[in-house]
């Protein structure tokens, strides 16, 4: 059949022929592969002009590269046969979510699934026989740069599970992507050039594996902050956070501290909020010293008392799941958490394992109630709310504390059950009263 359909297209068909209906068939099957051969062709020639603009991006890094430092070869390189990677999330994309929360397990997941009790406890099990097999490493760590070893493995264990999970992308492809047609270009131009500056120091194209936010290493280190912050700690003469386990972790002990880490300070305590009070007083606008909320009634939640050093500190509410889970007086590392990965779950689970890693308990509170989080619902909420005046600085579709500060708010001044959360309730109460 394949030879006749060729020799069909060949005008080769002859009518008398025993089989010339097979053979006017055979052509008219013939003509319509052709058909959609050039259909094929004329779809791919924009992706033909997309590649060559992909192209013309990237020869346009080449000054900024230089001036950083990179050589020609290292640059030409990296580039050779590089082509976008259009199944990565968050890019600027017809059809595509611009909210920048696709892919991140922050800002999709209920509380109660990402921080995962039997994960969390998995998680610190495993990782305290680092505790003796890196003991030397931990103590010059600890000593010189002043993170503790409990919140590095504790790092360790959500970024790559101790080592376990294998980042699945090429670095180089997921920047340049992400530089070209990504919602943070700008940002991820400055990742990228980074990332040529690591292989100019020496670091393998193979090593770098990533995640889709361009993120290397055992503890997923952007770029820009290897040249700052990447150390020597096993030793060994040349640096590695891909594979040197004291190296990493010394590496992300100096990022921390170069974000403001406090030596010695915990990042947070569970709390139980007295009656008086809610969910609504959350954020680090209500900041204040942990002395003022003890005046208020807030308790730890496994109800040992405040400490002295304690109650000279500063804090703020944090309530994840509003009032469907356990609340938190978090600290000054609890922000420094956030700046390396901008999200209060991811800071809460980092905290808490380390207390884990470090011999503590459950959280005392049960999760209940908490929804999965929907954009739509999010975003609705937030935009009214910003209508009816409420401080509200961005729509973005996430759930952050001051999202959930403001719907407490809300809910007090409609005398609503109180739980700060957004729920499709909350958005169908200010559909109502809107008039909507």
């Amino acid at each position: 059949m394949l030879r006749l359909m060729a020799s069909t297209i060949r005008g080769d068909c002859v009518p008398s022929h025993p089989i010339s209906t097979l053979c006017r068939d055979a052509r008219r099957l013939a003509m319509l592969a052709v058909s959609c051969t050039l259909a094929v062709l004329a779809a791919a020639a924009p992706s033909r002009a997309a590649d060559a603009a992909f192209r013309t991006f990237l020869e346009a890094l080449w000054p900024e590269a230089e001036a950083a430092g990179v050589s020609r070869k290292t640059f030409d390189a990296a580039f050779a046969g590089l082509e976008p990677d259009l199944s990565l999330p968050n890019l600027d994309l017809p059809g595509r979510d611009k909210t920048g929360s696709k892919g991140q397990a922050e800002f999709t997941r209920p509380p109660s699934e990402y921080l995962n009790e039997a994960t969390m406890a998995r998680l610190a099990d495993q990782a305290r026989p680092y505790l003796a097999k890196h003991a030397k490493s931990f103590d010059r760590i600890e000593r010189e740069i002043g993170v503790d070893r409990y919140s590095l493995l504790a790092f360790w264990a959500r970024e790559t599970a101790l080592g376990t999970y294998a980042l699945p992308h090429d670095a180089i492809r997921v920047l340049a992507t992400q530089a070209y047609l990504g919602l943070r270009k700008d940002q991820f131009r400055a990742e990228l050039l980074a990332a040529l500056g690591m292989l100019e120091m020496g670091v393998p194209r193979a090593r770098m594996k990533s995640s889709w936010a361009g993120a290397v290493g055992l503890t997923q280190f952007m770029p820009t902050e290897y040249k700052p912050y990447a150390r020597d700690i096993d030793g060994d003469g040349r640096i590695d956070i891909f594979s040197s386990v004291p190296d990493a972790l010394g590496s992300t002990a100096a990022q921390l501290a170069g974000k403001g880490w406090v030596k010695g300070e915990p990042w947070g305590f569970e709390v139980r909020i007295p009656p008086a009070a809610s969910c609504a007083m959350e954020g680090p606008l209500q900041e204040r010293p942990l002395a003022e909320w003890s005046k208020l009634g807030f308790v730890k939640a496994t109800g040992k008392a405040w400490t002295q050093p304690e109650l000279a500190r500063t804090a703020y509410l944090m309530s994840p799941a509003g009032g469907h889970g356990p609340s938190f007086l978090v600290f000054e590392n609890f922000k420094v958490i956030r700046k390396y990965n901008t999200s209060d779950l991811y800071a809460v689970f980092v905290g808490h394992v380390a207390d884990r890693i470090a011999g503590g308990g459950t959280f005392v509170t049960p999760w209940a109630g908490a929804v999965p989080q929907k954009t739509t619902v999010v975003e609705g909420i937030q935009r009214r709310l910003q209508a009816l005046g409420y401080d509200v600085d961005k729509i973005d579709g996430k759930i952050g504390s001051n999202t959930r500060m403001n719907i407490g708010k809300y809910q007090v001044a409609n005398g609503l059950q109180v739980d700060c959360w957004p729920s499709e309730a909350v958005l169908a109460h200010m559909k109502s009263v809107a008039g909507q």
